[in-house]
């Protein structure tokens, strides 16, 4: 049983019916998924959800599939929250999201595209990618029997190319960064019947990701933090999160504020930093000579960047920027101190987060999360090894 209602753009507000293959709003703009919350809380006892199998499709009265058997799976699990020491009162945890298959967070995210995309009706699909995503599309894709063309930058990550061809997707390299692999991809798309998966260009991988901050909930028992640090590309997790802190405070699951978001990127890309320390509501010019080796931040205009900024403005948020090196030093840092092979991504957050503690940007007392989106095994070695 689904309790999705509508579609709405997230720019007008306009309602469209779900249940199709939906791409952007009328208004060129990502949807979101609406739900009857009233019949969940009626419905659905939070305690309980945890008698059920320890898997993100745990909270399915708020995901969009109306049958079970609809889901394809390649065992997702629940991540763990790892604890680590800070200078003080404070609390952190590291959630660690390269235990999911692929090995990174894309998993969340593209497990419920291609489920909704098969159960709608799509049969060849397509995606730009720095790498994960199109690795984690790659195997989603054949798992559910569907046609996959993967769209990657030149110098993408040579363990997720690997991992795209091994999964029998077709490899489409392109000269740039990801916004030149999606001009490309749907310059292809009409012409090649593809339904695109890129990133907030349907409405289903949002609420993949929104399952970290479901998940995240009920692991510190629906007691939110007072801050998540995020690897912030594209934006869908960050997005995500705050859609389903939102969900919940609706259904009375948690009390007070939002954590607050903070969008993490490097010096060499940041967007949306430079936008929010503007105190502008969009990305008003892209990136321009992007130069870092952290390949998920790697992106000069996020198409919701809108809606990224809206999750920072909303829980008093902000933006946070570090430098290449200071990400291989974290990195290094960690796994040599605690035995955790964070990502680039997932580095950098925690290198974001000891800075902004340190420069007095979060209580002294502070519970924060950062998310490492993917395995270390994933990228290359820091400097130093």
């Amino acid at each position: 049983m689904s309790y999705v209602t509508h579609l709405e753009c997230s720019a007008t507000g306009e309602a469209l019916p779900a249940g199709r293959l939906t791409g952007l709003s009328p208004a060129g703009a990502p949807m979101l998924v609406r739900y009857d919350l009233a019949a969940v809380a009626a419905r659905v006892d939070r305690d309980a959800l945890a008698a059920r199998p320890a898997t993100p499709w745990r909270f399915a009265e708020l995901l969009p599939l109306a049958d079970p058997a609809d889901l394809v799976s390649l065992g997702e699990t629940i991540t763990p929250l790892i604890p680590l020491p800070t200078q003080g009162p404070g609390t952190l945890w590291v959630k660690d999201e390269g235990l999911l298959p692929t090995g990174s967070f894309k998993a969340r995210g593209l497990a419920l595209a291609v489920s909704m995309a098969r159960a709608l009706g799509a049969r060849r699909l397509a995606i730009p990618t720095a790498g994960n995503a199109g690795a984690a599309m790659a195997a989603y894709a054949a798992r559910a029997g569907l046609q996959a063309d993967v769209f990657v930058p030149a110098d993408a990550p040579r363990a997720a190319t690997d991992e795209i061809r091994l999964f029998g997707a077709a490899l489409h390299v392109v000269d740039g960064l990801i916004d030149a692999c999606g001009r490309a991809l749907a310059e292809r798309t009409a012409a090649e019947g593809w339904f695109d998966l890129s990133t907030l260009k349907e409405p289903y991988r949002i609420e993949g990701k929104k399952t970290m901050g479901l998940e995240l909930a009920q692991q510190l028992g629906w007691r939110l933090p007072d801050a998540i640090f995020y690897p912030t590309g594209g934006g869908t997790g960050l997005i995500g999160m705050a859609k389903a802190f939102a969900e919940l405070k609706a259904l009375g699951w948690v009390d007070g504020p939002p954590p607050r978001m903070v969008a993490v990127q490097t010096t060499g890309c940041a967007p949306v930093v430079r936008a929010h320390a503007a105190g502008r509501r969009t990305v008003e010019e892209p990136w321009q000579n992007v130069d870092t080796r952290v390949h998920g931040v790697r992106v000069p205009k996020p198409l919701g960047d809108r809606l990224i900024l809206d999750g920072l403005y909303e829980s008093d948020g902000f933006g946070w920027a570090v430098d290449d090196d200071a990400v291989d030093a974290a990195r290094l840092a960690c796994a040599r101190a605690h035995g955790l092979h964070l990502s680039p991504e997932g580095a950098a957050c925690l290198a974001a987060h000891d800075q902004a503690r340190a420069a007095g940007r979060l209580a002294p007392d502070a519970r924060a999360v950062v998310f490492n989106s993917a395995s270390g095994l994933k990228s290359p070695l820091p400097a130093g090894v």
